[in-house]
């Protein structure tokens, strides 16, 4: 039998091909942080509008309109943009919640720091199974969850409502991502249909 895949969802990897600098891990270390659920966050809401984000904050605009022109593909003349971003701390046996994004249309995770071998962010299928039969063999189409190993210089994207986390640290060292969120500018549905939208514009 010939099996596809039906509106499946789209994951976007990138890599960003060499390492930070010295000046881009000095300062998302040295970033004022708070505690989160299982790890901490940034207070710095907009972490890649800095200066010394700037080559890091161009490789992730680049990657974003990529993977929006690629699965999106609007007919409009839509920008997205990133309208928040952030930087998280997972100690050895701290984790990082299961959430989602709301209020934003595309997310996703940059690693300054993380070990390929320890370190994996996990992805949930969301929604009741009324049946639910024994699984012999786990595969796309009948897993709750999905894992990748994410390592330093890693770059996921991903639609904002998917449900995500991080298991328990495991292993030495401070695992620390970006995250960020994406909204649009622009004119998205149809006048003709009732469902025009004008974003950002005069």
């Amino acid at each position: 039998m010939n099996i596809t895949n039906l509106f499946p969802t789209a994951v976007g990897f990138a890599k960003l091909g060499r390492d930070l600098t010295a000046r881009e891990l000095e300062f998302i270390i040295g970033q004022v942080r708070y505690p989160n659920e299982g790890n901490t966050t940034s207070e710095n809401r907009k972490l890649l509008e800095s200066v010394e984000m700037t080559d890091i904050r161009e490789f992730i605009e680049d990657a974003m309109i990529d993977y929006f022109k690629t699965v999106i593909d609007p007919k409009n003349n839509v920008t997205p943009y990133i309208t928040q971003s952030w930087s998280n701390y997972t100690e050895p046996g701290q984790y990082h919640h299961k959430h989602a994004h709301p209020n934003s249309i595309i997310s996703g995770v940059f690693y300054p720091q993380a070990n390929r071998d320890t370190d994996r962010i996990y992805f949930y299928k969301d929604g009741y199974e009324r049946i639910k039969f024994p699984t012999e063999k786990w595969n796309v189409w009948n897993s709750e969850s999905w894992w990748y190993e994410t390592g330093s210089g890693d770059l996921i994207i991903f639609p904002s409502n998917l449900t995500h986390m991080v298991q328990t640290k495991q292993g030495d060292g401070t695992r620390i991502s970006i995250s960020f969120n994406t909204f649009v500018k622009g004119y998205i549905g149809s006048d003709e249909t009732l469902t025009g939208l004008h974003l950002g514009e005069e």
